[in-house]
């Protein structure tokens, strides 16, 4: 890892508050509130993620809701892309693809707009966090389903106790899988 690298790394985590005992007992939450309240930290995270769809020529990018939103968008200004937004069921308004994922205890459903996504677009695919990979795994499946080819998935953070990236290795399909942090 560069200085450069080392440097960004440091200022993210030194704005990512830990929440002891957040949603329930025994969960730490790692809130990322207090990093997207700072401009510097939230421009270093920004550039960070905008290079990473420089380097693996993305064409437009794909933000997971709902935290996925929040760093997706200023992603695809900074770089110059379309951002698509992948929404729970029932959230878009036209025709969707829709698809099904496995939770812990159940099924969830994601949609992105048919429309949104084709051939020859390069989606790299932003979220806030990897923990369990059901929802990137699910996104991958959508993006190709509409033809588009899956460029990358980039994440803040990756829960690293946590199969997510075992679980989405499969699904990439050689596609990379970059954390900027691993917690």
């Amino acid at each position: 890892m560069t200085a450069e690298a080392q440097d960004v790394t440091g200022l993210l985590l030194s704005r990512i508050r830990d929440v002891p005992d957040y949603p329930k007992s025994g969960v730490l939450f790692k809130d990322i509130t207090p990093l997207l309240a700072d401009p510097e930290a939230f421009t270093a995270l920004t550039d960070a993620l905008a290079a990473l769809c420089s380097a693996h020529g993305a064409t437009k990018i794909v933000g997971l809701e709902a935290r996925g939103f929040i760093l997706a968008a200023p992603v695809a200004v900074r770089a110059g892309l379309g951002f698509i937004p992948v929404r729970k069921a029932g959230k878009l308004p036209g025709a969707t693809l829709r698809q099904a994922y496995e939770l812990e205890y159940g099924t969830a459903e994601i949609e992105v707009h048919a429309e949104d996504l084709a051939a020859g677009d390069r989606v790299m695919v932003i979220d806030d966090v990897l923990a369990t990979g059901g929802t990137a795994e699910a996104s991958l499946e959508l993006i190709r389903r509409a033809g588009a080819e899956v460029a990358g998935v980039a994440v803040l953070m990756e829960l690293g106790f946590l199969p997510g990236r075992a679980r989405l290795e499969p699904a990439l399909k050689g596609a990379p899988l970059t954390a900027l942090i691993t917690v």
